[in-house]
């Protein structure tokens, strides 16, 4: 699956990365535009460096918080690396899975021309458990939204979500339509950019909700993706266990001694399920015959 470009149209009319259809861009959306056009036409050559942010904001009269918000829409397109405190390496502009589409059910869904769909089944604020106070690094007395969805490729359910968010997060989520069909463009136009994932992926057996919703028999094999996603400052903003129904994709890791990635593809009918505990830098292209 080859990555998504930067003028790729996102769910609702909004650039990806970018500002939605007719409202005025924002200095950060602008600052990544130009940034975007410049790796895109060469300026910087792949590995090449970005100037420091102290550099970027002189260059371009703003803040070094407004840089930095540029920068991490130009990570989660899969544009440059995230470390901070460092000059930013340019990853290259073409052949890659962007981070953005790994993260996004809704942009990988397009770009391997599917229509991407999407329902709310529940969505319930409570206490966070254990688990989710570790995973999102919250105090004893702590509440998350819980929300359970399923997810459709042209029509056809594919996978089931379960997502918790800590509270602020959460709020914004649970005030959307149900029928929205990317929350992650959403929760973008309200300031709430991912920068970094953790993933973790094995099978699981199907239970009575999976069944129920997926079209399967309770038991049968999933493909499970389980992710805790932080934004730029490392803060978590979710923690979802997610269930593919078997056939329908896979997961390739392209591990290196300076980088290691994770990049999801269609499954093909001899490949089992796979197992890869990987945290995302520039992704891998899948391998031909998965490409479309």
């Amino acid at each position: 699956m080859n990555g998504a470009t930067a003028g790729d149209t996102a769910e609702g009319g909004a650039v990806a990365g970018g500002a939605p259809a007719g409202r005025p861009p924002t200095m950060y959306q602008k600052v990544a535009a130009d940034l975007r056009q410049a790796i895109t036409d060469g300026a910087y050559g792949s590995g090449g460096r970005l100037p420091a942010e102290g550099d970027l904001a002189r260059r371009y009269g703003v803040s070094r918080g407004t840089v930095r918000q540029a920068l991490a829409v130009l990570r989660a397109e899969g544009l440059v690396t995230s470390r901070r405190g460092t000059r930013r390496v340019v990853l290259g502009s073409e052949g890659t899975q962007s981070f953005g589409e790994l993260l996004s059910f809704t942009r990988w869904a397009r770009s391997i021309d599917e229509e991407p769909g999407g329902r709310v089944v529940s969505i319930e604020r409570h206490p966070a458990d254990a688990t989710e106070r570790e995973q999102l690094r919250l105090d004893p007395r702590a509440t998350v939204y819980r929300m359970l969805r399923v997810r459709t490729l042209s029509g056809r359910p594919v996978m089931i979500e379960r997502t918790v968010y800590p509270e602020p997060v959460g709020a914004l989520v649970a005030a959307l339509d149900p029928d929205t069909v990317s929350h992650t463009v959403r929760l973008e136009e309200q300031g709430v950019m991912i920068a970094d994932a953790h993933h973790t992926i094995d099978l699981v057996r199907a239970d009575a909700d999976d069944a129920r919703l997926l079209g399967c028999r309770p038991g049968d094999p999933l493909l499970r993706e389980r992710r805790r996603s932080t934004d730029p400052a490392g803060a978590p903003i979710e923690w979802s266990d997610d269930r593919y129904v078997p056939g329908t994709m896979a997961f390739t890791v392209h591990s290196s001694a300076a980088t290691g990635s994770l990049a999801r593809r269609r499954a093909t009918p001899e490949e089992p399920g796979q197992d890869a505990d990987a945290s995302p830098g520039q992704a891998a292209p899948a391998p031909p015959p998965a490409e479309r």
